[in-house]
């Protein structure tokens, strides 16, 4: 989830603890244990300050290790060993109990939309990713924001909070069998299907698709239920080209190929160098692919720059790569 979406989690379960006596009865503790739901809702994002360094060292970082299952653990214990230094005679253990939850929350909800995490590192580096939540979904935000509303207004902190998280586990419900309907459409609509990735919008009954088969990659959106398909691409594996095979050894594709599950490839030459092209095909945008890996060769296949991330114009692009125009 977002930044925003993750402290108003925090908020949520610094007001949910007030349901454990040992919280409700302490107000040093229910102090501390808000400050370390807050700190613990934002521990395992603490890789995104790998983007100072550049986006092949995030894409590839990015919710792996400090969303695995070791972090379930040593996130609690750095968070809780900090507040104990501030906050001395409060009780260890309901502490460390409510920042576990907190980190815990993070990771969990994190795997339910299309980036996902590697949740479960150190045993394996496979992606897992739902597709059934927006990385900013703005019913479980506003769905917060009124409760912490709420709570302003006199409610119980801990029961307001219960109500609203047991109405989201019905929403989870929800957005599962939306996604169950579209998967089964698809299948009635394209045949030889092989994977199905589903990335959900900000519109409730709106979803990015993309589709693999046999032969074919189909790129469309679900819209009230509907089927459209986009973009066709010819399935063609990779080739033995020696552009790509000296591309992937540049850091950028080389993180992108590591994180991306569907995409088309391409190789283009012009007088003076080769440029190697792969698209990420989940994140259409106004006809507009954002999400690549470029890299630029001479004609002796020496890297001569590179780039990977987000980008939303050739423009922008060129720029990126500053040194060889196209």
């Amino acid at each position: 989830m977002d930044t925003g979406t993750h402290i108003v989690m925090g908020v949520a379960l610094g007001s949910l603890a007030t349901l454990d006596p040992a919280v409700a009865h302490d107000p040093g503790l229910a102090q501390a244990v808000l400050v370390g739901a807050l700190a613990g809702s934002q521990a395992p994002d603490l890789d995104t300050i790998l983007k100072l360094k550049n986006n092949a060292k995030y894409i590839r970082n990015h919710r792996g290790i400090t969303h695995s299952i070791p972090a379930l653990f040593i996130w609690p214990l750095l968070i809780t060993g900090a507040l104990v230094y501030f906050y001395p005679n409060v009780n260890v253990f309901h502490l460390w109990l409510w920042i576990s939850l907190a980190v815990c929350l993070h990771v969990f909800v994190d795997i339910f939309n299309a980036y996902g995490t590697q949740a479960l590192r150190p045993f394996t580096k496979k992606w897992i990713a739902f597709g059934v939540i927006n990385t900013f979904d703005p019913t479980i935000f506003a769905l917060h924001l009124a409760g912490i509303g709420v709570i302003f207004l006199g409610a119980h902190p801990g029961y307001t909070f219960l109500t609203i998280y047991i109405v989201l586990a019905g929403y989870y419900v929800v957005r599962f069998r939306q996604q169950a309907a579209i998967k089964k459409a698809i299948y009635q609509q394209i045949p030889h299907v092989e994977q199905i990735i589903t990335v959900p919008t900000l519109r409730f009954r709106e979803w990015h698709l993309a589709v693999t088969t046999k032969d074919y990659f189909y790129v469309g959106r679900a819209k009230n239920g509907t089927i459209h398909i986009l973009d066709t691409f010819k399935k063609c594996p990779i080739p033995s080209h020696p552009a790509i095979e000296a591309a992937k050894k540049d850091e950028n594709l080389s993180a992108f190929l590591s994180f991306s599950p569907v995409y088309r490839w391409e190789v283009n030459e012009y007088n003076d160098h080769y440029e190697v092209r792969f698209t990420d095909l989940r994140y259409r945008s106004k006809g507009y692919y954002p999400f690549v890996a470029v890299v630029q060769l001479d004609l002796d296949f020496n890297i001569v720059s590179s780039y990977t991330g987000w980008i939303f114009s050739e423009g922008k692009l060129r720029k990126k790569l500053e040194l060889i125009p196209s």
